[in-house]
């Protein structure tokens, strides 16, 4: 386990690493944020002053190199438009970001689970065409549309649930949530289904197929045989050997809502890192846009090495050391 884990650490160096290299040189040659931050009227001494001020007048492997050695230090640098650490503003918004995307998991797997389980025990059923039916829709249907179309119905005509920000929030441990209060989880609902709706058709689709999978095989037709329940091989047999292979992918598709929930938060107005990466985007704010990246690429390698351990706990030929994996 601990080559394992020092093998994963070195992965997770390497794709920092490059992952900086990469995104600072992109950054780099894409516009000039001094444009952004100035006015036309701006005099060459102010433009200049503002210039050597962010340190854009090194070359870029200078500033490349700057960057590094903070960002050892824990220093990502400042924010070109907020005038804060671009860290602090990035962890500031990721409980937003969390709580969002751990709300549309749960949805995920409390809704995908039973409806593939139910499409894969009868699949030649109506019901199971339903279900298949609508995971295809969650498929099909791009997110900010389906974002779109919920507020119109839900905030516009019925006037169930508000259309954007995050409500009311209560302190836990210090951070705040909104699903401790009734207003923060009328905010949160809209924007979580809107996020979860394609994990819940991934998870549909792998969970009926896993089922109709493991019905065929003979250990179970030997446990009917035997006279179990049908209940009990559903429970002890179909359903751990079909969750087996969707914690990988419940694993990388938490990183992925985490990640890419940019389109969500700004349809909604949630107040998460992917509303302040557009906002940092659209002013070519390069501190905060490598922060985000960075603290991302960390959260995923995490995530994935959390998973690694999950599986092999859930799936005992799973061994770190001794040469199988």
């Amino acid at each position: 386990m601990s080559s394992y884990l020092l093998s994963r650490l070195f992965q997770t160096v390497v794709t920092l690493f490059v992952m900086s290299v990469l995104v600072f040189v992109g950054l780099y040659m894409v516009g000039n944020p001094v444009d952004v931050l100035l006015s036309p009227m701006a005099t060459p001494a102010e433009r200049l002053e503002i210039i050597r001020a962010f340190g854009l007048d090194r070359p870029v492997w200078e500033q490349y190199l700057v960057f590094v050695s903070n960002a050892l230090q824990g220093d990502l640098g400042n924010s070109f438009i907020f005038n804060q650490p671009a860290r602090h503003l990035i962890l500031q918004r990721l409980p937003a970001t969390l709580e969002l995307a751990f709300t549309a998991l749960a949805m995920g797997l409390v809704l995908g689970i039973p409806l593939g389980i139910w499409a894969g025990l009868k699949p030649d059923s109506f019901a199971s065409k339903s279900v298949m039916a609508f995971s295809i829709l969650g498929f099909s249907l791009p997110t900010f549309w389906i974002g779109l179309v919920m507020i119109m119905v839900f905030s516009v005509q019925l006037g169930w649930l508000p259309a954007s920000g995050r409500g009311d929030t209560v302190d836990l441990f210090g951070v705040p949530v909104s699903f401790l209060s009734l207003d923060g989880w009328s905010h949160l609902l809209l924007p979580a289904f809107n996020l979860a709706l394609f994990k819940i058709s991934l998870i549909i689709r792998l969970t009926r197929a896993g089922v109709m999978e493991v019905m065929q095989l003979d250990f179970v037709r030997f446990a009917r045989a035997k006279g179990i329940s049908e209940k009990r091989i559903l429970r002890v047999h179909v359903l751990k050997n079909t969750l087996i292979p969707l914690i990988t992918v419940i694993g990388l598709e938490l990183g992925s809502l985490i990640a890419f929930a940019v389109v969500t938060e700004t349809i909604f107005a949630w107040p998460g890192m992917g509303k302040l990466i557009i906002d940092a985007i659209s002013v070519l704010d390069r501190p905060v846009i490598l922060a985000y990246l960075m603290i991302t690429v960390v959260m995923f390698s995490v995530i994935n090495l959390l998973v690694d351990i999950l599986y092999s706990i859930v799936d005992p030929r799973v061994r770190f050391e001794g040469g199988s994996r």
